[in-house]
């Protein structure tokens, strides 16, 4: 006769899988939400505050030197693209060639942040190129094609051309693409390889 013993069998120790999601938390976020609300949209509500501050104090073409000989507040609007590029085009054809340019690039640019997996240089430059088309963009829909620009860097007579926030946006940005492209960073979105 077998003896009957006290102690149960154990189960087959088969390997516990692991589901990753649940150690992590929940599946990795798209950056697009912080992108756009941390960096585009502060550079538009900036943009826009600065602009109608200097419409709402000062007078068409007044300047205020903040450093003499270096750097002036000057009010002037811009009818063309940066720096002044089709102004001297028909009205109808700068707006509408202006509009729908930063039309395209904006929406480009929000499908470029969208298809981002992660942040990095390329789609933290694109939130920052975004915001200052955006801010231009704003201004040329509602001031009938025209850009306020106020920010006047000159060294006595030799002057820069006068630009504003979304101006300094877009240069940032692109100047962040520039560099990340020629050191090579592995981050560059498909599109851009």
């Amino acid at each position: 006769m077998a003896e009957q013993s006290g102690a149960k069998a154990l189960p087959d120790a088969a390997p516990a899988r692991v589901d990753t999601r649940e150690l992590s938390g929940s599946p990795p976020r798209k950056p697009f939400p912080i992108l756009i609300l941390a960096i585009s949209l502060p550079i538009v509500l900036l943009d826009q505050a600065t602009k109608l501050f200097v419409q709402a104090h000062m007078a068409l073409y007044q300047s205020i030197a903040v450093i003499p000989n270096y750097f002036d507040i000057t009010y002037t609007l811009n009818p063309g693209a940066a720096f002044s590029m089709l102004a001297d085009a028909p009205a109808w054809l700068r707006l509408a060639f202006l509009l729908s340019m930063s039309t395209i690039m904006s929406i480009v640019l929000l499908v470029l942040i969208v298809r981002s997996d992660r942040v990095n240089i390329y789609s933290l430059a694109f939130a920052i190129v975004l915001g200052g088309a955006v801010g231009n963009l704003i201004d040329r829909a509602m001031r009938s094609g025209h850009v306020i620009d106020f920010l006047r860097a000159h060294y006595y007579d030799l002057n820069y051309p006068i630009f504003n926030v979304a101006d300094s946006a877009v240069t940032i940005g692109v100047t962040l693409i520039i560099l990340a492209s020629f050191f090579g960073s592995d981050d560059a979105p498909k599109s851009l390889r």
